[in-house]
């Protein structure tokens, strides 16, 4: 039925593409200037962006991007080469532990695993780089058979990326692994943001750690028992925290990330979170207070039951961070705490029972962090074949959806059960018709989907997308679309249309994402820059973008969804911008909307809703109804 009326509309719906965000199509028009809100100067919240200053500013995220990808990629390999050591076995065996390697990762090009003074290796080195790399093999041998890691600079032939890596064996002196690496997801995340970003046409074819010390001290103090734990303090021995007296300039910001070789910069209010690669907290205090003279500066501390976690009921559960073993998660995911994920667990962590179709390029159905996490799905360009990810886009939406969470991989999803129904509607260039989407919503819809994510989107309005958008808002659907990524206050489609929950993008400053795009259309703001999830492969990538963004709302429609079964996709959507946290101009404004999303808030709104409790007499009649019509003329039990 809904086919034929699909068909039937195709004759009304205008040419129209959509790509996703990232990317976002626009006109060619490059010499405008426009006004934005500016993350670009600390304490400025207005000025005037060029077109060149723009596309400066997406360069510097693209690189970002890129080398932040780069480390989860040699961070992921080091993990599999300390799996691989951990196996063991004779020289058959560790072969025979390679083979599988290199075929479950086709980038490890060659292994090298040495045992004392014999080696078994797979893999071979490209000749292109054959020089380099061997040089750096040999540095990479010598250092893990003194027992420490290597990691060797970039080697590049043309724009194909390799890096050596050594991991020694922690159990047996001058036993360890050395293997160069094909980082051709760096590759791809190059080409995939600079279409995302709009650096360049697009489609470009034309087609469519922790230190116990002494109370408010850095003085180190023993504890041996729980009772000494009365007396102490606990804070991360690579984190500060700091309030200056005048927020620093953007290249005073870059000396100090430089100065204490940091790894990652936060900002809640007025004060700043510093973690450093190479200083201890008591070296950072006396750094800035030597060089910045802040108003203050202190150990970042952790707030500790005296007992075990949860056996006091007076400490309210949801209190408790969960904070997940996933490989990458505490170093790589900044943007689940900033918005009280690890918090919001305590009180849902999803259900199977509520699925979110994610509307994009496909997903990578055997990617190891997504398996179980998959329900059927579509591929609406062609239906003979499976939505398989042929750009990496959705793969990426997907994992910041749904990634399975604490099994010791990779990254961590927003939800732990809820599922990914995967609906293919763009193509290998990442566009696709206003038709192919229209008729993936309708089929989401049709097939269960409560929650749809769109992270793409076109400037024109078309009535048939609007069609096929309120055939999914009537029949209780909750339905997420990205801004888009051009800095402007242009609507873009399907965002725009008032049955759908527009996304903008925030960074991890809390700052409003330079490229995002801003209107009075926006509901709410989520973390978009540099976000860790899966990618085609079976590995790991950092993109940027309202894409980005969009799946972290979609992800806390569901957790609402599957702690309160009862709300419409309606009560949903007001309980998502009522809990988020206010930001930039007092109450609802252009570029945030009601603000940043909060799980915690959100999903306590969830539990207390009065609109839900005021309907739940209605509601429980409807479903005794349903059971009785379901089960009417059944025999009844002797």
């Amino acid at each position: 039925m809904q086919k034929k009326w699909l068909v039937g509309m195709a004759v009304l719906a205008v040419a129209l593409f959509l790509l996703p965000f990232a990317p976002w199509f626009k006109g060619n028009d490059q010499s405008e200037e426009r006004t934005v809100p500016g993350n670009e100067t600390a304490g400025s919240y207005n000025r005037t962006m060029s077109a060149k200053q723009e596309k400066e500013r997406k360069m510097a995220i693209l690189r970002s991007d890129m080398e932040a990808t780069a480390l989860l990629c040699t961070t992921e390999c080091a993990k599999d080469f300390r799996k691989l050591l951990a196996q063991g076995g004779d020289g058959e065996g560790k072969e025979k532990h390679i083979r599988r390697l290199m075929a479950d990762h086709p980038h490890m090009v060659y292994i090298r695993w040495m045992t004392g003074d014999r080696s078994v290796a797979r893999g071979s080195v490209p000749e292109p780089v054959k020089d380099s790399a061997e040089t750096h093999l040999n540095k990479a041998e010598t250092t893990v058979k003194s027992g420490k890691k290597y990691v060797s600079p970039t080697i590049k032939d043309g724009s194909v990326r390799y890096v050596v890596m050594g991991i020694p064996d922690e159990r047996y002196q001058g036993q360890g692994i050395v293997g160069l690496v094909k980082q051709n997801v760096v590759e791809a995340v190059e080409r995939h943001q600079r279409r995302n970003l709009r650096l360049v046409p697009y489609p470009a074819n034309g087609k469519y750690r922790v230190k116990t010390v002494k109370p408010n001290s850095t003085q180190q103090k023993s504890v041996r028992s729980g009772e000494d734990n009365g007396n102490a303090s606990h804070y991360r021995v690579d984190e500060v925290v700091v309030r200056f007296e005048r927020d620093p300039s953007p290249q005073q910001m870059e000396l100090i990330k430089k100065e204490i070789s940091a790894v990652s910069v936060r900002k809640l209010g007025y004060t700043y979170l510093f973690r450093s690669r190479s200083m201890d907290a008591e070296r950072m205090i006396a750094y800035f207070r030597d060089r910045w003279h802040p108003r203050y500066v202190e150990p970042h501390y952790l707030y500790l039951t005296n007992e075990a976690v949860g056996t006091d009921p007076a400490i309210p559960s949801d209190e408790v961070p969960i904070v997940p073993n996933d490989a990458l998660y505490s170093q790589y995911q900044w943007n689940l705490p900033t918005i009280e994920t690890e918090k919001g667990w305590n009180l849902s962590k999803g259900s199977d029972d509520v699925i979110v179709a994610v509307l994009d390029t496909g997903v990578q159905r055997d990617h190891p962090d997504l398996q179980g996490r998959l329900v059927e799905g579509i591929n609406i360009l062609d239906e003979s074949a499976y939505p398989e990810d042929d750009v990496g886009h959705g793969t990426h939406v997907a994992g910041i959806i749904a990634a399975a969470v604490n099994n010791g991989e990779g990254v961590a999803g927003m939800s732990w059960y809820n599922k990914i129904m995967p609906v293919k509607v763009l193509d290998e260039n990442g566009a696709g018709s206003t038709y192919s989407v229209a008729e993936g919503i309708i089929w989401a819809t049709d097939h269960g989907a409560k929650v749809i994510n769109m992270s793409l989107g076109n400037y024109a309005q078309a009535d048939f997308l609007h069609d096929a958008v309120r055939y999914a808002y009537d029949r209780d659907v909750v339905i997420v679309a990205a801004s888009g990524n051009d800095n402007t206050d242009r609507p873009g489609y399907p965002a725009a249309y008032p049955e759908v929950f527009a996304v903008a993008a925030t960074d991890y400053n809390g700052n409003r994402a330079s490229f995002s795009n801003y209107g009075d259309y926006i509901d709410v703001a989520a973390p978009g820059a540099s976000i860790a999830s899966t990618y085609p492969g079976g590995q790991y990538a950092a993109l940027s973008g309202t894409s980005m963004a969009s799946p972290h709302v979609s992800a806390l429609a569901a957790l609402i969804r599957s702690a309160n079964p009862e709300l419409n996709n309606e009560e949903v959507m007001e309980i998502m911008r009522t809990s988020a946290i206010d930001m930039g101009d007092s109450g609802k404004d252009i570029y945030f909307g009601y603000g940043q999303i909060d799980v915690r808030r959100a999903l306590e709104a969830a539990g207390q809703s009065t609109v839900s409790l005021q309907r739940f007499p209605l509601r429980l009649a409807d479903r005794l109804q349903r059971i009785v019509d379901k089960y009417a003329g059944t025999p009844s039990r002797p």
